[in-house]
């Protein structure tokens, strides 16, 4: 059974604070649901409140590095990237600075609906020259990726995960280092952030049938430059990337590119494709775009030679009402 951990980020963070006294933390109106509430209590001289004005934070936050400050910015995806994008782009990415962009509740884990989906965040950060993308995958990777990140030069945007988290690696996290779970020959599945557990459930029970299934979790999509991975990748004859954010511009377009120079295995990308997706709760979202355990399963059995008929499982043809999101401004 895997065990989960309780607001690892939050205590990361305090401890963060008390090693680096050029340690800062802006938040807007999200102190707490981004768990930066215990570094703001412990350390009121190097908190910020700046209030929901995210394109003047980011100004703020600018500001403070070029002073000497490694400032840390906690949002929401949305509020992290895509609201304050010009800013991060013209005064954080353009002079290098080095901000750390904290994105939480990304893609289709949002309690918060349509507005509060963060399916391009990843894309965003990664066409920025200077930026670091990184997403995490489990509590080890909240609880160390502050310390992985200090001493990087230029800004980082960290695709995070928060409240009760898996925890799946004994390991810190290291950037532009995969994790390897599972050997393979023949299939690899490569899976980012949020996806991981299932994954890791879903591959697991398949191994029996199909040992040569392999399974990775990409923590760094820039720089994606893991020699490891890419000794994986050129040995197996099919990849399946695996991601909660629109494949045009994450996980399946970052091996894409690689693969254009890199010829080797088929890629199947399993993600949000080109469309604006819908409410609803995470399962049913899941399900809905494909993401599900069965949709996994499906496309690994495809790749090792079995066809069979997507519409048995697609949850877009079946007989079922979303189950919409209930309480949301309590469930942010």
């Amino acid at each position: 059974m895997v065990s989960v951990k309780v607001k690892p980020f939050f205590t990361a963070l305090e401890q963060h604070g008390q090693l680096h006294e050029d340690v800062m933390v802006v938040t807007n109106d999200l102190t707490s649901s981004c768990e930066a509430d215990g570094f703001a209590n412990k350390f009121p001289d190097r908190y910020i409140s700046a209030g929901m004005a995210e394109q003047s934070l980011v100004l703020t936050v600018a500001g403070l590095a070029r002073e000497g400050f490694k400032p840390i910015y906690p949002s929401f995806a949305v509020f992290t990237t895509r609201r304050p994008y010009e800013q991060i782009a013209l005064t954080i990415a353009y002079p290098n600075l080095p901000v750390r962009l904290f994105g939480f509740l990304p893609g289709l884990t949002t309690p918060g609906g349509v507005s509060h989906q963060a399916i391009d965040d990843l894309g965003l950060m990664r066409a920025l020259p200077n930026m670091t993308v990184i997403e995490t995958a489990d509590s080890t990777d909240m609880e160390s990726i502050l310390e992985a990140t200090y001493k990087l030069q230029g800004p980082v945007y960290v695709r995070s995960l928060r409240g009760n988290v898996p925890t799946h690696f004994k390991e810190p996290i290291t950037i532009g280092r995969c994790r390897n779970i599972f050997d393979g020959k023949e299939v690899l599945v490569l899976v980012s952030g949020s996806l991981t557990s299932m994954a890791i459930e879903t591959i697991e029970a398949l191994r029996h049938s199909y040992p040569e299934l392999g399974l990775i979790c990409v923590n760094t999509l820039k720089p994606f430059n893991d020699a490891f991975l890419f000794t994986r990748i050129a040995a197996v004859s099919t990849v399946i990337t695996l991601e909660n954010h629109l494949v045009a511009t994450g996980l399946a377009s970052t091996v894409a590119m690689y693969l254009a120079t890199n010829p080797g295995p088929r890629l199947i990308p399993m993600g949000i494709s080109d469309t604006f997706t819908h409410g609803g709760s995470t399962d049913y979202l899941f399900n809905y775009y494909n993401l599900g355990s069965k949709h996994l399963t499906f496309e690994i059995k495809k790749a090792f030679g079995e066809l069979g008929d997507i519409s048995k499982i697609s949850s877009k043809n079946m007989n079922s009402k979303p189950t919409l999101t209930e309480n949301v401004a309590e469930g942010l």
